[in-house]
This record gives structure tokens, sequence and C-alpha cells, in this order.
């Protein structure tokens, strides 16, 4: 018996292969490609597992968990002041506002009112922190696309305004200047003039990094329509911050549900609607300056107030009535948010923390099919995320 052609036997395929210019068909099986976690566009130990059919991306996951540091279990193991220098760590960009989250919880659960030179300096320090995060983005992301001197403009900008964070708390990354009730200590002696001069030379150096790279053409080819994601997507993964309002989702928590001194000034909230990666740059851009608008605004209400305290006064044993909130807050990065639950203990019962950037990176596996392996750097770079934040 003559035995069936190969394509018609069971479990059995035929392949034909061309070779040569003369080739009609030439078979192709998808790609399995690891981005990471040692890869200097991921921003930290981030892996994306890419399925590629071709040169476009088929199918992508986000593999996290390369950083995790058990920080919420380690929250359930310290007191109230201890737990700030965890929760100062996650976002190593954001130290100031990720303190500032833990003690509004804490203080909310403790019914405390905090002095008003308080809530004005540290409405000054979370935008001058805000700066900073995004400085270091918008340095970082025009050279992760072969552009450096936008990079060294950023960082020049980026140290004008580290000077006056390290006068004033003595930290340079980890400033650990909140304390429940206020601030660790008072200002410096001349401190506010010299942070006014300083935001004064960083919006006087803003247009010089416009000029190097928001209209560049090499620019615009690798970000105009690339990356886009719609406020749909936006909305169903829960991402927040420069990227959410760069797809036309217009929320800003410190216009929305005002906290600290957020309530008293004019929050101009900057939105896009095209959705890529232009779009999250110019928001980013954009947001620089309204915060630096914030901080004039809170260095003139600091000048006008009288001298006070800059903190309650704590019992040597801090203990939270039993209860619980959610405290949460306009990070840089977008949303971030501690669930405080206590048992009247001296020591969190459970602290959950929501970060922005775990959020932010789970919409790859929606924004990365379909696009070429050429555009990834560019996409990966415009999500503006910390792996730490990721992965807590």
């Amino acid at each position: 018996m003559t035995e069936p052609p190969a394509a018609a036997r069971p479990g059995r395929t035929e392949r034909t292969v061309g070779m040569g210019a003369g080739a009609k068909e030439l078979a192709a099986e998808d790609v399995i490609l690891n981005i990471g976690p040692q890869h200097p566009s991921t921003h930290g130990v981030l892996r994306l597992r890419l399925a590629l059919a071709g040169e476009r991306v088929e199918a992508a996951e986000p593999i996290i968990g390369y950083m995790h540091r058990g920080a919420e279990k380690l929250f359930e193991v310290r007191d109230y002041r201890q737990i700030i220098v965890l929760a100062n760590r996650h976002d190593w960009l954001s130290a100031f506002a990720n303190e500032l989250g833990v003690v509004l919880a804490v203080e909310r659960m403790l019914g405390m009112e905090v002095p008003v030179r308080a809530v004005w300096a540290r409405t000054l320090l979370a935008e001058l922190n805000r700066v900073l995060s995004h400085l270091m983005f918008l340095g970082a992301y025009p050279m992760e696309l072969g552009a450096v001197t936008p990079g060294l403009a950023a960082l020049r900008a980026r140290e004008t305004l580290q000077a006056v964070l390290e006068e004033v708390s003595g930290g340079r990354l980890h400033y650990m200047f909140n304390r429940v009730g206020g601030l660790k200590e008072d200002l410096p002696d001349g401190w506010p003039a010299r942070t006014a001069a300083a935001v004064g030379e960083v919006r006087r150096g803003l247009p010089d990094l416009e000029r190097l790279i928001l209209d560049n053409e090499l620019f615009l080819a690798r970000t105009k329509g690339i990356g886009v994601l719609d406020p749909e997507t936006v909305m169903q993964y829960g991402v927040s911050g420069p990227i959410a309002r760069a797809s036309g989702v217009d929320l800003d928590l410190r216009r929305d549900e005002p906290y600290l001194a957020y309530g008293e000034l004019p929050v101009r909230v900057v939105t896009r609607t095209a959705g890529d990666c232009h779009a999250r740059f110019e928001v980013l851009l954009e947001q620089v300056k309204v915060s630096l608008d914030l901080a004039d605004a809170c260095l003139a209400r600091l000048r006008s107030l009288p001298p006070g305290p800059i903190g309650q006064r704590l019992p040597k044993v801090l203990k939270v009535p039993e209860g619980h909130t959610y405290a949460w807050t306009e990070n840089p990065l977008g949303l971030n948010g501690y669930y405080l639950v206590s048992r009247g203990e001296k020591t969190p019962w459970r602290l959950k923390l929501r970060s922005a950037s775990y959020s932010n990176v789970q919409v790859l596996r929606e924004m990365l099919p379909g696009a070429l392996v050429a555009d990834l750097v560019a996409i990966l770079g415009s999500m503006f995320f910390v792996v730490g934040d990721i992965d807590r």
C-alpha cells in the first residue's frame, strides 16, 4: 500500500524551505527573547519575556521579583518610628514622598494635627522631590535613545536642587526627614532664600533642555506614535501618574483629593491625548514647571508664617489606636497608597503598600504586542518606573 504524503499523515507537517534569490517561501518560527534581568534598558532587574515573530513582538510578559525584600512583612516587626526607613526606600527617586504616605496614615489614625509650618514645609519638600525624580527620567530617557547632552543638562539641574535638599535633611538619597507629627527639625537659617535661588536656576535651565530634545528630529522619529497607550487600558490596569495623564486620564490627587497644603494651591494638572512615548515625555517636562511654581508658592507662604513648632512631641513608646485607614498620595510616578491596620500595638498589624510602578509596568503586556524590537527601548524607557517600587 502506498504511504500517504507527509502533509496528510496525522501529527506530521510538511515544510518547504526555499533557498537563494528565487525562494518563494521561507519558514519562520516564533523566537523567545529575554530582555533582562541585567539589561541596561530595564532600569534595574526587570525581566521581559518576549515572543517574537520576525522583528515584531507577539506577546510580552513582565517577570518581576528579582529585588523583592519583603518590606510589607518587615513593617509588621518595626515600630511606627522605624517603618519610615523601610517606606523610604522602595522608590529611591521619591524618598520624601514615600515617607509622607506612612506618616499621614499614622497621623490620621492618631487624630493628630500637624503644625501649619510643618504642613507647608512638607508640601515644599514633596514638590522639590518630585522635580528631582522627573529630572532623572528626563535626562535618562534621551540617553537611552542615544542623546547624551540632554542627560548632562538634566543632571546639572538635579545637582542644584539636590544641594538644598541635602542641606535641610542631611541625606542625599534617603532623606529620613519626615516624622509622625511633622518634620525632624526646623529649616536652617537662610535656607528658604537659597532654595528660591535654586528653583529659579532650574527654571532658567529648562528651555535649554527643551531646545535640545523636545523637537529634535531623531527624538520625534523614535517617540511619535510609538508605544501608544489608550485611556481604557490605563483604567483597567490602574496605571497612574504622568503615564496615565499622557493618555488623557485627568487624575491628580493634589487637585482631586487635596492633602497637605494642596487645597490652598493652584495645582495645574498636565495632560496630553496622544498616549505615546513623546506625550509621556512632554507631560513629565511640563510637570517640572508646575512643581517649580508650587515650590515658589510654598516658599512665599513659609516666609509669611510666624516662627513656631515644626512637629508634635511624641511619647517614648508610640502606639496607634485599633482600626484601619488608607492614605494615598500623588507620588512622582503615580498613586502611592498605604493601607494600615492596627491592633493598638506599637507595630502595625498589617501595612499594605500600593506602589505606582507595579501597576504601570503590568500594562507592558498590552502595549508591546505589535511593536518592533527596535522600539522596545523607547517604549520601556518612557514608562518611568523604579524596580524597587515594583518588587518592594
